[in-house]
């Protein structure tokens, strides 16, 4: 899988899967813009990858800004000249109740969780429109399709991602801009965690987390994909890396080799197949 001469930018990446997936298309051969809100965590992303040998770049973004978005993209092509594949990785997700959850906090999750993919899509669109095609990929999780306690708002955010990347890839597809979401599909370091906390971590619990940047091969899977492939479809990075660890990246598709709700995905793609021009 390479991804030579591609650009990407992915938001959240200075710990966790954001991390992971940077790494990982870096290792792919991408440009990689690597943004977060905290400037300290952007450096170690960048120091990793740079210590591998490949390419990348850092900027503060605040991704609930769309000003900030649009500037930042507009400096990734500035650089490279081309903007390929955008990863709305960042979150901000407290695990509180309902009762305890401010207008603040909510309206402050929802600007990051959901605002942030409204903002890099709208800030991507353009580039993406007169290259003839792009890559958006948001985060799903359990959350996108169940309840939990304490995760009210943050689960409203992932079941309205999935509404937005069904609706828009409809408009999206006379552009050859292919949206779509990725679940890690195993276990993994928890998004709250700072890399000071997973220090202290015990390290039978980090045990039983899986690399994020071995998960982010299936981000490079799907970039991989000429645009028009898929597009309005949830997939589940552990499986795909699973299929492609057992049959390579070349591997004969199913539903079920890259997602852990094959039923939806293939009701998703029915739909696009049959709605109306």
């Amino acid at each position: 899988m390479d991804l030579s001469g591609k650009v990407a930018l992915v938001t959240g990446a200075g710990r966790g899967f954001g991390w992971g997936i940077a790494r990982a298309l870096a290792r792919a051969g991408a440009e990689v813009c690597v943004t977060d809100i905290n400037d300290d965590d952007i450096e170690r992303t960048l120091g990793d990858i740079h210590a591998e040998g490949f390419s990348a770049i850092g900027a503060h973004l605040d991704v609930s800004e769309l000003s900030e978005f649009e500037r930042v993209v507009e400096e990734t092509v500035a650089r490279w000249n081309r903007f390929d594949i955008l990863v709305q990785n960042a979150v901000y997700m407290p695990l509180i109740s309902f009762e305890d959850t401010t207008p603040e906090s909510f309206w402050r999750q929802l600007q990051v969780g959901l605002g942030g993919l409204y903002n890099g899509t709208r800030a991507a669109w353009k580039h993406f429109k007169r290259q003839g095609g792009g890559h958006i990929i948001g985060i799903a999780s359990g959350s996108s399709i169940r309840g939990y306690k304490e995760e009210t708002t943050y689960c409203a955010i992932k079941h309205a991602q999935e509404g937005f990347i069904k609706a828009l890839a409809l408009e999206a597809e006379p552009y050859k801009i292919a949206i779509n979401t990725i679940g890690p599909g195993k276990l993994i370091k928890p998004t709250r965690l700072t890399w000071e906390e997973l220090e202290r971590t015990p390290e039978a619990t980090k045990s039983s987390w899986t690399d994020p940047a071995e998960l982010g091969k299936a981000f490079v899977w799907l970039a991989s994909q000429p645009p028009g492939r898929f597009s309005g479809l949830r997939f589940d990075a552990g499986l795909i890396v699973d299929t492609i660890a057992a049959e390579g990246e070349d591997f004969p598709f199913t539903p079920e080799k890259v997602t852990m709700y094959p039923e939806d995905f293939i009701e998703r793609q029915r739909w696009m197949a049959e709605y109306p021009d």
